[in-house]
C-alpha cells in the first residue's frame, strides 16, 4: 500500500510536477517509513486533493516526488461532527484519534459541566494544537483526502445553538430511542454527535440540548467510556448513511 504524506504544495499540483517534502514530513518519509527512490507514494493537501506519485530523490531533509496522477475528492456530505467532552487522562485524545480514522469531518472540544479536565486561557490553545496534531497524523495513517477540522473549545449553549441548522444527536444511556433507529436525512448539512465526559452529561445540559431540538439517543444496553462512545456512534451513523 502506498504511503501518504500531506503538503500544502499539493493544492495546485498536476501530473508531471515534482513536489518536495521537507522538515518533519521528509524526515518521516526517509528515516521513519524508509521510503526509497522509485517507490510509489500518495500526497495530499488535506482539503480533497489526492496525488499519486513516485519518489525520485530521498534524503532525511528532502524528498522529491514526481506526480503521476491527480484526483480531487469532494468533501463528504453530510458532514459528521463529534462534539467530544474534555476528559481526564488521554481518553478524549483516544476518542479524537479513533474518530478521525473512522471518518469524522470535524471535532469540537466541549467543556461540559462535569468535565474533570479544564481548558482555560493558554491551556485551550495548547489543547487545540494537540488535538490538531492527533487529527493530522490519524488522517495520514487512514489515507484520508480530507483532514478533519478541530474547532475552538465550545460550551453547551453553543452546541445547542447548532441544532437550529444541524441534526444534533446526544449520546445518552437513558435515551428512549436507539441510535440505530434514528432517522438521518442524507441531505442534512451535518450530523453532530455529542459525547459527554466520564461523569455523564448533567441533567440541565440534557434539558437545554433537548429543548433546542437535539435527539437524545442510546447506543445500546451498556454504558460506554467517553473514549469509545463517539467512535462507536460514528460507525453506526456511517452505516446508516451508506458511507460504509
Amino acid at each position: 500500500m502506498p504511503l501518504h504524506f500531506v503538503t500544502t504544495d499539493a493544492a495546485t499540483a498536476a501530473a508531471g510536477d515534482v513536489l518536495t517534502l521537507t522538515g518533519a514530513e521528509a524526515h518521516h518519509a526517509a528515516a521513519v517509513r524508509r521510503v526509497r527512490a522509485g517507490e510509489q507514494v500518495t500526497l495530499g493537501d488535506g482539503r480533497g486533493v489526492w496525488l499519486d506519485g513516485r519518489c525520485t530523490a530521498v534524503d532525511p531533509k528532502r524528498v522529491e516526488v514526481e506526480v503521476t496522477a491527480r484526483t480531487d475528492v469532494p468533501a463528504p456530505r453530510p458532514r459528521l461532527v463529534l462534539a467530544q467532552a474534555l476528559a481526564k487522562g488521554d481518553r478524549d485524545e483516544l476518542a479524537v484519534q479513533a474518530a478521525t480514522e473512522l471518518g469524522v469531518d470535524e471535532v469540537i472540544p466541549w467543556q461540559a459541566a462535569r468535565s474533570v479536565s479544564r481548558w482555560n486561557d493558554a491551556k485551550a490553545v495548547k489543547g487545540r494544537a494537540r488535538w490538531e496534531a492527533i487529527v493530522r497524523e490519524a488522517a495520514k495513517q487512514a489515507h484520508r483526502a480530507w483532514v478533519p477540522e478541530v474547532a475552538e473549545i465550545t460550551s453547551t449553549p453553543r452546541i445547542a445553538a447548532r441544532a437550529a441548522a444541524s441534526h444534533v444527536i446526544v449520546l445518552e444511556p437513558t435515551g428512549e430511542v436507539r441510535l440505530s433507529a434514528v432517522a438521518i436525512d442524507p441531505a442534512q448539512g451535518e450530523v453532530v454527535l455529542v459525547v459527554g465526559p466520564e461523569g455523564g452529561i448533567a441533567a440541565d445540559e440534557l434539558a437545554l440540548l433537548a429543548d433546542a431540538g437535539a435527539t437524545i439517543a442510546a447506543l445500546g444496553d451498556t454504558v460506554l467510556r467517553t473514549s469509545t462512545a463517539g467512535p462507536a456512534a460514528l460507525a453506526v451513523v456511517s452505516t446508516i448513511l451508506g458511507r460504509w
